[in-house]
Order: C-alpha cells, then sequence, then structure tokens
C-alpha cells in the first residue's frame, strides 16, 4: 500500500477490517426530539507506511485511535424551568383591545400582547389566543336596531372576531412570532378554517393560533368559545401524552412527567380589569377583590365572569380559569407560566362537596 501523506490541514481515518470503531449505542430508543450534543472522536493524522509490514502498521494506528461514538447530553434539572401549564388558552377580550377607546383597536396593546407572549413562548409554552369582537361590534346589544334580529347581529360580532385576529397575528409576526388565525367558518382567502388536529400541530411546532369567529353558531359568546377550544385542546394534549408514555415510559420518568401534569390547561381570560370583584367596583367603590372563586360560587352569585354556558364547560371538564388585567405590563406572561395573579377560579367537585378551600389548587398553580 502506497504512503498517504498527512498535513496538518488534512486528516484520514485509517480504518481496518479487523477492527471496530463504531461503538453502536445501546440501551432504550431515544425520542426523536433529542439532538446529537457531542461527539467523541477527534480526528488525528495517520500515516501508513509502504511495504510489507504495511498491514501492521495500519492496524496498530487504527488500535490508537479512540473509538467513534456519541452522546446524547440530558438538561440538567435546574437547566429548562418546568411550568406549570405547557399549554394555555388566552381569552383577549375585544374592549381590552380598544386600550384608551380613542379607537377600535389600540396597535400599542397588541404590541404589549406580542412581546409578552413572544417571552413565554420562548420557554416552550404552547400558546392559543381566542380574541373577543367588542370593540368593534356587539351582537347581542346590538339586536333589534334597524329590524336586525340576533342571529345576523351576532354574526357581524364574529367577522369583528376576524378583524381583530387578523391584526394581532400582523403584529405577532412584526416581531418574529409564527402565529395561524383559524376560523369557526370558512374564510380561506385570509384565514384557515379551524381544524382541531390542525391547531394542536401548529401548538406543537410552537406556533401561535388565534382562533376567530367565536364557536361559528350565534346565541354563544367568545368566552364559550374559548372554554370549548380549551377543552378540544386538553383532550389532544392528554391523548398524545398518553400514548407517548406507553411508548417510551422510561424517558417520561427521566422527565418527571406525572399523572397530573396530562391535563394541566387553562383559560387565561385578559380583562380591563384586576380580576372578579364581590361587587362591580364602577357602582361600588367598596367592592373588594377575590383571589380565588369556585365554580358554584360564580353561578350562584352571579359574578360577572364569563357566560353560564362557559363557566359550566369549564366545570364539566375541570378547567379553571384565571382572570386578570391586560393593562398592567407583564400580567399576561405571569399568567401564562402560572404565577399569582389575578382571580383563579376553579374547584373539583370532591372539594366542593366537602366544603373545602381552594388551597390545594393555588398551590399546585403556584408550584412552578
Amino acid at each position: 500500500m502506497a504512503a498517504v501523506p498527512a498535513s496538518s490541514s488534512s486528516y484520514l481515518f485509517c480504518v481496518s477490517p479487523s477492527t471496530s470503531l463504531y461503538t453502536p449505542l445501546s440501551g432504550p430508543s431515544f425520542p426523536r426530539t433529542r439532538t446529537l450534543r457531542s461527539l467523541s472522536a477527534k480526528p488525528r493524522p495517520c500515516a501508513c507506511a509502504a511495504g510489507s509490514d504495511s498491514s501492521s502498521n495500519f492496524r496498530s494506528q487504527a488500535s490508537l485511535m479512540p473509538p467513534f461514538s456519541f452522546s446524547l447530553d440530558e438538561p440538567s434539572s435546574g437547566s429548562k424551568r418546568q411550568y406549570r401549564w405547557q399549554r394555555v388558552l388566552l381569552k383577549v377580550s375585544g374592549e381590552a383591545l380598544a386600550g384608551d377607546h380613542t379607537e377600535n383597536i389600540d396597535p400599542n396593546v397588541t404590541m404589549a400582547i406580542a412581546r409578552e407572549v413572544a417571552s413565554v413562548t420562548k420557554l416552550g409554552v404552547e400558546v392559543a389566543i381566542v380574541v373577543g369582537g367588542g370593540n368593534i361590534f356587539r351582537g347581542a346589544t346590538r339586536a333589534g336596531c334597524s329590524g336586525l334580529d340576533r342571529s345576523s347581529a351576532d354574526y357581524i360580532g364574529m367577522l369583528a372576531t376576524v378583524m381583530n385576529a387578523i391584526f394581532l397575528q400582523a403584529t405577532m409576526e412584526s416581531i418574529g412570532i409564527p402565529t395561524r388565525v383559524q376560523t369557526a367558518f370558512r374564510m380561506s382567502e385570509v384565514a384557515e378554517p379551524y381544524i382541531r388536529r390542525r391547531a394542536v400541530r401548529h401548538l406543537e411546532k410552537g406556533r401561535v393560533v388565534i382562533f376567530a369567529a367565536g364557536t361559528g353558531n350565534p346565541f354563544f359568546t367568545t368566552d364559550t368559545a374559548a372554554a370549548l377550544r380549551c377543552a378540544e385542546s386538553s383532550r389532544q394534549l392528554q391523548v398524545m401524552k398518553l400514548t407517548r408514555a406507553k411508548l417510551d415510559v422510561s424517558y417520561l420518568a427521566s422527565l418527571r412527567i406525572s399523572g397530573d401534569e396530562f391535563n394541566a390547561e387553562v383559560v387565561l381570560k385578559a380583562t380591563n380589569v384586576d380580576g372578579v370583584y364581590d361587587a362591580d367596583p364602577k357602582h361600588n367603590p367598596n367592592a373588594s377583590l377575590l383571589e380565588t372563586v369556585s365554580y358554584h360560587e360564580v353561578t350562584s352569585r352571579d359574578l360577572s365572569v364569563m357566560d353560564m354556558t362557559a363557566i359550566t364547560l369549564c366545570q364539566e371538564n375541570n378547567i379553571p380559569v384565571v382572570v386578570f388585567n391586560l393593562q398592567k405590563a407583564g400580567n399576561i406572561a405571569k399568567a401564562i407560566i402560572g404565577e399569582k395573579v389575578g382571580t383563579f377560579i376553579g374547584c373539583t367537585r370532591n372539594q366542593e362537596q366537602n366544603g373545602n378551600a381552594l388551597g390545594q389548587e393555588r398551590r399546585l398553580v403556584n408550584e412552578v
């Protein structure tokens, strides 16, 4: 065999058929989400002598080289913070988008929303948004005007939510957030039709999904649409994680994913008030803010939080609701990652029957 010159800029790996230079990775299969971190082999120059002893030199040089293998570095326990909610639904009312009401949509408000959502999506939290349309047109209050029936008024209100969604999408994409708008009825020229599996796939890819046009049916508010979309994505998340657990139990155990986190979903309602009060603060200056409220209290005391259909849907699916002020900087990010902000609404039926407070659920929410 002829000698192979080696220089400082070019290297040659000498491989012998009798010498195994590859060490296969043993153990359980690794999921596709893990990435190649490091290579343990380093290139070394190798000169193969000519003549009758070239084969022996070839083997001796190869034996001195380290085996070619790679390792997957596990993230340390403190490198990635585990948040209470991995997928959240943010409900933004139309009135909150109006800001100081000098115009229908305040660009400063939409930019503030986009920046705070961007800060949490970088942490790996999946965010979906439902927007209202009260800043442009509210069907419930316009019904009966000039012969306008309630169904037609609600459809006009749905179109108003599409306008807000497109505006918010443009704002988010201007700062580099991949965003998709899905409508409850087809408007293929401006947005995607709502398809549950497609919406979940967008969230899995790190995109923000904005749901517009409510539920697509009159007589239902956007609060009900928020509860419905959250329930649908929550079910899909649970099925996805259960399937993954069956396929790779050891991997889930290493990430400390427990069964309590399978249904970690929440509706975050961003409004222009600090939360839920025991009375209307506009008419009663002595009204006090409630930090924790149960579903039953909302319905029995007729608290103006969400409509009864939305609250009942959240109660039936055990979906907590957090009501907070959109105007305060940082509230969106705090609510998304599960910090204490505004009013927390939620109670399991056993807790409600036993008359226990919501301290246990509040502690779970604050475990960040």
